[in-house]
């Protein structure tokens, strides 16, 4: 594993959509990660979509001497644990700029998100990351967030429903 770099002046916010030109080629860059073609519109258009809604929290990280340009984001959707009986968010995008990994950028974000987390009255953040993610696992543990071993995950698909009769 090589040796992190020095840390970036990092400065994380809440994004607005003046922050659209940056924030959407990142995301779309996160989603050709997880395997998926790269659509800059698609990206944009959710993205936009999410924060015009209030549907979720986008925080960006902003470094100098980058000039101030967004380096990473995170987004949180806002959501409830049921047995718990609280709000919770769950962290479900991390993306750091490849020109800027291992600098930090990550674990400010990640702590930026737990502070906002407990100002709104969340009592947990919730994240799934590929297995094969293992640079993602490294950071998350370093901040101490705990790999679940109790529960496993399930997606279904929903069907598109076809033309009515």
């Amino acid at each position: 594993m090589s040796k992190l770099q020095p840390s970036l002046d990092l400065n994380v916010r809440v994004a607005t959509l003046a922050d659209l030109d940056e924030v959407a080629p990142l995301f779309d860059e996160y989603r050709c990660f997880y395997g998926q073609p790269p659509e800059p519109d698609r990206a944009r258009q959710y993205v936009s979509e999410r924060i015009e809604r209030g549907e979720s929290v986008v925080l960006v990280a902003t470094a100098t001497p980058a000039d101030g340009h967004v380096v990473g984001f995170c987004q949180l959707y806002p959501t409830f644990c049921s047995v718990e009986t609280t709000p919770i968010f769950v962290l479900y995008d991390l993306f750091v700029a490849p020109s800027a990994r291992r600098q930090g950028v990550g674990h400010a974000l990640l702590r930026a998100a737990e502070r906002l987390a407990s100002d709104q009255g969340k009592t947990r953040l919730d994240l799934r990351t590929a297995r094969t993610n293992g640079p993602a696992q490294a950071v998350y543990e370093s901040l101490d967030w705990v790999r679940d071993e109790r529960f496993f995950c399930y997606s279904k698909y929903s069907v598109p429903a076809g033309p009515s009769s």
